[in-house]
């Protein structure tokens, strides 16, 4: 990973560069969990941890963090990332999908003369992400001609032998055509691991859909995946996070 330079220094050729750019996403004010970019996650700020993964990776020629939060900002800065601008509050809601966040940024990149080759968003939240995961996704994008190559795992337990609940306590299968057919025989189903994606630059500013054929997954072991939405989540987490700490060593700690 070249570092990078300061504006007095930037040649011509280094602004001709196409960068690999890892952005994370974190605005302030959550609500399920306050603070929960910055909050400490097994010794740092929850944040600190994709920050790291993406340094650690070698992958990127930048990591930015797209953010409306000062304190955000400045704990990000601590950990090595840039913050070269504010999100704007149109950007920063409960409802502001994730494709136009990274499509500001990388705009506001080339801005000011860099170009864009690819692109990774890491969510703020994923500190269980490991800088091999983010290397095995650069290679999947490398090896086809994929618009995202994003972060899955399957689920632990069949999908077709799930049902709902009724307020009267009765219950329905969702998919009664499998009730009789054998859990192993039953398809494979993966979901969204929710810790990266890779993609292209224009992939990005065009919206284009995640979930599609033109998308690839990037295959990551379940017991390693955990979204963080509650408070329960978040100790199921730490709970990882120890196991996977142990394992490790020192320098990646």
């Amino acid at each position: 990973m070249t570092p990078f330079p300061k504006s007095s220094q930037r040649s011509k050729a280094w602004l001709l560069l196409k960068m690999r750019i890892a952005i994370i996403p974190a605005r302030g004010g959550s609500k399920r969990i306050p603070r929960k970019n910055i909050r400490e996650f097994h010794g740092k700020p929850m944040i600190a941890w994709s920050i790291q993964a993406a340094l650690n990776s070698g992958c990127f020629d930048r990591v930015i963090v797209s953010t409306d939060c000062r304190e955000i900002g400045q704990v990000s800065r601590d950990f090595g990332a840039e913050t070269p601008f504010i999100r704007p509050p149109e950007l920063s809601d409960d409802f502001t999908p994730t494709a136009p966040v990274i499509a500001h940024a990388i705009n506001s990149i080339e801005k000011d003369n860099f170009k864009v080759k690819i692109v990774c968003c890491i969510y703020a939240t994923a500190p269980l992400i490991q800088p091999s995961d983010l290397k095995l996704g650069l290679d999947v994008m490398h090896g086809g001609d994929w618009k995202f190559a994003f972060s899955g795992t399957v689920f632990d337990y069949p999908v077709y032998r799930s049902f709902e609940r009724d307020l009267d306590g009765s219950i329905r299968m969702l998919f009664p055509q499998h009730y009789k057919v054998r859990s192993q025989d039953l398809p494979e189903v993966w979901h969204d691991a929710g810790q990266f994606y890779w993609g292209k630059p224009d992939s990005w500013r065009n919206s284009d859909p995640i979930f599609a054929p033109h998308s690839t997954v990037v295959p990551l072991p379940g017991w390693r995946v955990q979204d963080i939405d509650s408070e329960e989540d978040w100790k199921k987490a730490e709970i990882i996070a120890r196991i996977i700490m142990s394992e490790q060593p020192e320098e990646l700690k």
